[in-house]
């Protein structure tokens, strides 16, 4: 599974290379990407054809309890870290694992060690 930070979708509206490639190589492959509600909340700046475009190509994932319980957890143990890094390295774990797709890789690097499954990639 693949998640995308904040990060990520700014990158991605930026048309940053390393991003859209790995984007373009994630929906060639058939994965949607999963974005969590508190990304999407801290993203969203309002409407763009854009945004509305990443909209469609990713699943914006709820924010129910088990997630809401690990994000706080991981916020507990890793001082200095954010609602929305929390967030998304939570969501991963919870999944099982897999990759998060950041442009803030020292600091999810840093709730790696919470979540130990989840693989950090930088764009």
């Amino acid at each position: 599974m693949f998640t995308f930070d904040t990060g990520m979708l700014i990158a991605l509206e930026r048309r940053k290379r390393r991003a859209t490639d790995a984007f373009r190589n994630l929906v060639r492959r058939g994965y949607l990407p999963i974005v969590p509600a508190v990304v999407y909340v801290e993203w969203w700046r309002g409407r763009t054809d854009v945004r509305e475009a990443l909209l469609a190509a990713v699943v914006v994932e709820g924010m129910p309890p088990a997630l809401c319980r690990a994000a706080g957890e991981a916020l507990a143990a890793v001082r200095g870290s954010t609602l929305a890094d929390a967030t998304v390295m939570a969501s991963a774990a919870l999944r099982g694992g897999g990759i998060v797709y950041t442009s803030d890789v020292d600091d999810l690097l840093r709730l790696q060690q919470h979540f130990p499954s989840v693989r950090v990639l930088g764009v």
